[in-house]
C-alpha cells in the first residue's frame, strides 16, 4: 500500500545525493579553471586530455543531476495524486522516480570508474617523472 510518506522518505536521501552531486560539479569546475590557466601559461598537451576527460565527468555529473532533479519531481508529482486518490497513477510515478533515481546512482558509478582511472593515469605520470630524477 502507497502513502503519503513512502514518497516523502526518499526526500532526504534525494537531497543529499543532490548536494554530493552538486558538491562534485563545484570541485570539477575549480579543477576545470586551474587547468585552463596552467595551459594558457604552459600549453602543455597532457593539460588538454585532461580538459577533456573532465568535460566528459561534467556532463555526467549534470546527468546524474537532471535524473535525480527528475526523480524527486515524480515523488512530489506522485504525493500530489496519493492526495487526490489517484493511487494507480501514484503507484506508477513512484516506481518512475525509483527508476530515475537509481540510473542517477548508476551515472554515478559511471562517473566515478572514470575519474578513478583519470587519477591513477596522473599517478603512474608523476611515478614515470619521479623515476626519471633518480
Amino acid at each position: 500500500m502507497l502513502d503519503l510518506t513512502t514518497p516523502s522518505l526518499l526526500f532526504s536521501a534525494i537531497s543529499l545525493i543532490l548536494l554530493a552531486y552538486t558538491n562534485r560539479f563545484l570541485a570539477y569546475t575549480n579543477v576545470v579553471r586551474s587547468l585552463t590557466d596552467q595551459y594558457e601559461r604552459h600549453g602543455n598537451p597532457q593539460e588538454i586530455e585532461q580538459i577533456r576527460n573532465l568535460r566528459k565527468r561534467l556532463s555526467l555529473i549534470q546527468s546524474m543531476q537532471i535524473l535525480g532533479i527528475s526523480s524527486l519531481l515524480l515523488c512530489v508529482v506522485a504525493m500530489f495524486f496519493i492526495y487526490i486518490h489517484l493511487l494507480d497513477w501514484a503507484i506508477y510515478l513512484f516506481g518512475a522516480a525509483l527508476v530515475l533515481l537509481a540510473a542517477s546512482l548508476c551515472v554515478c558509478v559511471w562517473e566515478i570508474n572514470i575519474s578513478v582511472k583519470a587519477l591513477d593515469i596522473h599517478l603512474r605520470d608523476m611515478s614515470s617523472k619521479q623515476k626519471l630524477k633518480q
